[in-house]
């Protein structure tokens, strides 16, 4: 394992972790009465693009992908209507899955909608950018011993950290304590935010601390 590679891994990590950070501050300074919990919608959009962005740009700088080949204007065309049709698959089963689990049905349906756009851009979004659409690899990585990279091994402990921490931040919502913050989907997005952000930050350390156990081999 070179230590370059996990010195850009770090790097591109806390820099995600920076933006989130910066949807909380800077929006404010443009838009009036612009808050996290008021306007949790508004936010909720403001996140999802920016990771968003953050994460393509990264993934066309950094390049991590170890199967990235040059194709024609087609094929790269190709590949990106499937990213697209890929990301909107995701969101549509993640609203699916969030109903089965109790969210509203009729009721609340753009806010159940846009916390599943934000978990699409969490875990799925970053699958696409790493390994593009190609289920096969995706299996792959969420199988044991299946990363081959350290950025794999980064995507698996942000994806498991991003629903985690949705999952986790549903607990509070049946409790009658009256908090703003309890309203739907506040908790559960900020816990799935929260998770990812963990997972930013804790991936890049313990793929240091394991390094020496950690080894890939290609397939």
């Amino acid at each position: 394992m070179r230590e370059a590679e996990l010195r850009r891994l770090l790097a591109a990590n806390l820099l995600s972790a920076v933006s989130i950070v910066l949807t909380v501050f800077v929006p404010p300074v443009f838009l009036s009465g612009f808050s996290v919990l008021g306007t949790h919608l508004a936010w909720l959009c403001v996140c999802s693009v920016c990771v968003s962005v953050l994460s393509v740009t990264l993934c066309l700088i950094l390049k991590p992908s170890q199967t990235s080949k040059r194709g024609s204007l087609s094929s790269k065309i190709s590949r990106f209507l499937k990213c697209c049709i890929y990301f909107f698959m995701s969101c549509i089963l993640f609203h699916a899955i969030i109903v089965l689990y109790g969210a509203p049905l009729i009721e609340s349906v753009t806010e159940t909608f846009l916390f599943s756009v934000l978990l699409s851009t969490f875990t799925t979004l970053q699958c696409l950018c790493l390994l593009g659409p190609n289920v096969q690899a995706w299996i792959r990585v969420f199988s044991r011993n299946g990363a081959m990279s350290i950025w794999e091994n980064s995507l698996q402990i942000t994806t498991m950290g991003s629903i985690l921490g949705g999952w986790f931040g549903a607990f509070p919502i049946p409790l009658d304590w009256d908090r703003p913050w309890q309203v739907w989907p506040i908790s559960c997005s900020l816990g799935a935010t929260f998770g990812y952000m963990a997972g930013l930050i804790i991936a890049p350390l313990w793929i240091h601390w394991n390094r020496k156990q950690l080894t890939y081999k290609s397939r």
